[in-house]
C-alpha cells in the first residue's frame, strides 16, 4: 500500500487536533503505521493551527511533503 498524506487547517477551537487524533487512531486499528504532527499558531483559540497525518505499511517522517 502506498503512503497516504491527510492535512488538517484551521483555527483553534474547530477541533483540528481532535479530528487528526481521530483519523490517526482510525489508521491505527487498521492495521497501518501511522504518523501525526501538529503545529500550533498562538495556541489559543482563533490561533492557526495545522495537522499532518501519514499512514501506510512504513511511514518513516511525520510531515507531509
Amino acid at each position: 500500500m502506498k503512503t497516504v498524506n491527510i492535512v488538517i487547517a484551521g483555527l483553534g477551537g474547530q477541533g483540528i487536533v481532535k479530528a487528526s487524533d481521530i483519523l490517526a487512531d482510525a489508521a491505527f486499528r487498521a492495521g497501518h503505521d501511522v504518523k501525526k504532527a501538529e503545529v500550533h499558531g498562538m495556541s489559543q483559540r482563533g490561533g492557526s493551527v495545522n495537522t499532518d497525518i501519514r499512514y501506510g505499511a512504513r511511514v518513516l517522517s511525520p510531515m507531509v511533503p
